[in-house]
């Protein structure tokens, strides 16, 4: 019987093949983990359990993985449609944008360095431009509507990140910058300080009004022209 047994063939499992879609799931983990500086061909191929130069049969550079990076955290964006509620959509999806950021913390720079932006990324820009076209802008006036919509969500973002927000510590702060502030000099301060340490609306709330800040004002320029 044992004689049987050691006879029988070993049956080894065959590792399933690499992919271009692997290699960036990789990547994505190791950036969320360790940062973009984390990134390397070298640390790719350890945690693939592969040799690094098999890395270059799926992605042709570190320009290539970045530029599918920015692609893979793009999928994670709401395409806002064409609609009547044109402002609700572009809400959303701005929303979605920012809420992608907070999960990749690394990924504002990567994206907004692209200059090869890949298909998922192009169909959320279209989407965008489309949307304000169906609602009545110029081409001039949707690419300028676009980049302030842009600059809010990814300049707000990276300015959270730099803060290391978190809501107990900011509460903290404000009470005591409130506190350490002589009110006869910087009363109207004093005062702003004294609402944030009693504030409980979180960060979200202030990236939301700047938000529908930005898409009042463009109603506004959709209703009474450009001047």
């Amino acid at each position: 019987m044992e004689r049987a047994m050691s006879e029988r063939p070993v049956v080894r499992r065959r590792r399933a093949p690499l992919t271009r879609e692997k290699v960036l799931r990789m990547a994505l983990r190791v950036a969320d983990e360790g940062g973009i500086e984390a990134v390397s061909m070298r640390r790719l191929g350890q945690a693939l359990k592969v040799e690094a130069m098999s890395l270059y049969k799926h992605v042709r550079d570190k320009d290539d993985l970045l530029d599918g990076l920015a692609d893979l955290v793009t999928q994670e964006f709401m395409v806002p449609a064409p609609g009547d509620d044109w402002r609700g959509a572009l809400r959303e999806s701005a929303i979605s944008v920012h809420a992608a950021l907070r999960r990749h913390p690394w990924a504002g720079p990567v994206l907004e360095s692209r200059l090869r932006p890949g298909p998922t990324r192009l169909r959320y820009l279209d989407g965008v431009l489309a949307t304000l076209a169906a609602a009545g802008f110029s081409h001039a006036d949707s690419g300028k509507a676009f980049m302030a919509l842009d600059s809010h969500t990814y300049g707000f973002a990276m300015q959270e990140q730099a803060w290391a927000w978190d809501p107990a510590a900011s509460r903290q702060l404000a009470t005591e910058m409130a506190g350490s502030l002589p009110a006869d000099r910087y009363p109207s301060l004093q005062a702003m300080a004294q609402a944030a340490a009693a504030g409980d609306e979180g960060i979200q709330a202030d990236f939301t009004f700047g938000l529908d800040l930005l898409l009042g004002g463009l109603e506004r320029l959709r209703t009474e022209g450009s001047r």
